[in-house]
């Protein structure tokens, strides 16, 4: 695997098209989670670094070809959820999913985080996403049956820092 030179930073006003695009573009998410992610997107970008979430972009020559938001779990002491991660498809598997969620981690542990958690599907499509995640030190903690739809279970992941 290849590693491309990225440059990861802050997300900006002008990244908002293109992110937006490319959560889209990955075919992962139904119409609903992409509004999801527009509106976590929107408040990210509007209240900057000192808001409940916090975007980083990854961009190749100036463009963004890739996007994570993570924020502060309400009601814990030092857990961090990363909320979206989204790596353009003609992307992937050149390590610039893995340099987003170190540079998160690198955030969270920053900010003070000791704890951080991600949810996915189960379904079959969100395979290679799970293993993404197993080979970056996350661990499957808890599996709840039938959340998102039937038949469409919630996996959780867990990796301490």
């Amino acid at each position: 695997m290849t590693t491309v030179p990225t440059i990861i930073r802050p997300t900006i006003k002008a990244d908002r098209a293109a992110i937006l695009a490319l959560v889209e573009q990955t075919g992962f998410f139904r119409p609903d989670e992409v509004l999801v992610a527009q509106d976590v997107l929107d408040d990210a970008l509007k209240a900057g670094p000192h808001n409940m979430y916090v975007s980083f972009t990854a961009t190749l020559d100036g463009t963004p070809v890739g996007w994570i938001c993570i924020g502060p779990t309400l009601c814990t002491l030092g857990t961090f959820d990363i909320y979206w991660i989204a790596v353009s498809g003609a992307r992937h598997r050149k390590g610039i999913g893995r340099q987003l969620l170190e540079h998160a981690e690198e955030a969270i542990r920053k900010a003070g985080g000791r704890l951080v958690v991600i949810e996915t599907s189960n379904r079959e499509q969100y395979k290679p996403t799970r293993a993404f995640y197993l080979r970056n030190g996350y661990a499957e903690e808890a599996c709840l049956k039938d959340f998102y739809a039937p038949g469409d279970d919630k996996v959780i992941y867990l990796k301490r820092l």
